[in-house]
């Protein structure tokens, strides 16, 4: 009888191996309620604010992979627009205003950014700290793609990089090193555990 072999795409694949729907569902709603609560870590330095939020879009990607990351962001979407007014990040408008406002370009952006940072994991970019950094790199290109054109709608081309990506450069390296850091080990550990 021929032997399977149970591969990991995931550090969540590892760590929880059921593969029931009921799970997956329950760790996209974790992921989307991570997300609105890391939201929360934020203070406005003009129309767009410094959050934590992008680090939980970036590792629902890397934690979950392509699919499911990209799900866990699409319901943050979905459950924002419906106005739950502490949902997206504190202090600003709720609900559709959000995505239509300055900063709706980036929360766009974090459903692409889950899936592309989720699949590369998945092709094992989270095992080793430069290709995890550069998979995390590629999320937050992603985002900015996204949101930089919606905000220069609001700010004017000259202003856009000023206003939506330069202030934003330390914390990002500062999520990338953690991230780059924090997966690769996570794997290790996981090696000596197994």
């Amino acid at each position: 009888m021929k032997q399977s072999i149970r591969r990991h795409n995931t550090l969540i694949d590892l760590i929880v191996p059921d593969q029931r729907i009921w799970i997956d569902a329950a760790l996209v709603a974790g992921f989307a309620i991570f997300t609105a609560v890391c939201s929360q870590l934020s203070f406005w330095i003009g129309p767009v604010p410094v959050t934590g939020q992008t680090f939980a879009v970036l590792l629902s990607g890397a934690i979950l992979g392509s699919r499911r990351g990209a799900l866990a962001q699409m319901s943050y979407l979905a459950i924002g627009i419906t106005g739950i007014p502490f949902w997206f990040a504190a202090g600003g408008v709720p609900g559709i205003a959000r995505i239509l406002g300055p900063t709706g370009g980036y929360l766009i952006g974090f459903i692409p950014a889950a899936f592309i940072v989720g699949w590369l994991c998945e092709k094992g970019w989270d095992r080793k700290v430069w290709t995890t950094a550069l998979a995390m790199l590629c999320g937050s290109a992603c985002i900015y793609l996204f949101g930089l054109p919606r905000l220069s709608g609001f700010t004017g081309y000259q202003a856009v990089l000023t206003t939506g990506l330069y202030p934003f450069i330390a914390g990002d390296i500062i999520k990338i090193v953690l991230a780059a850091i924090a997966l690769p080990s996570a794997w290790r550990l996981s090696r000596i555990q197994e």
